[in-house]
């Protein structure tokens, strides 16, 4: 059974992704949005060493918002480097289009 509150969207956008790591090193690095939803998202391709609850500052095409690790993907698994994130930001726009609308429209193709 699915536990999630809204429909995901596959993408694949570049952003960059910058906070402090599990260590209390600061980090930044590029990563990229491999699914969204209304509230939160899935990234790929993250290296640094991060714990769930911590808030990252996340940026795409100039617009800026922070959110909190959800999820880890496990190393030596295949979602090794995924990161499922909540956006903390609720007034920030993060992405130039609605995934509920997308998920909608997929639906009826």
């Amino acid at each position: 059974m699915d536990r999630r509150r809204q429909q995901r969207v596959f993408v694949e956008l570049p952003v960059k992704i910058w906070g402090v790591d599990a260590y209390a090193r600061p980090f930044t690095q590029p990563a990229s949005l491999r699914t969204i939803s209304g509230h939160g998202a899935t990234l790929q391709g993250v290296n640094a060493q991060l714990k769930p609850g911590d808030v990252v500052d996340l940026q795409y095409q100039g617009t800026q918002a922070q959110f909190r690790i959800v999820w880890l993907g496990k190393p030596g698994t295949d979602m090794h480097g995924e990161v499922g994130v909540e956006n903390l930001t609720k007034d920030v726009q993060f992405w130039d289009f609605d995934p509920l609308r997308c998920t909608t429209a997929a639906g009826q193709g």
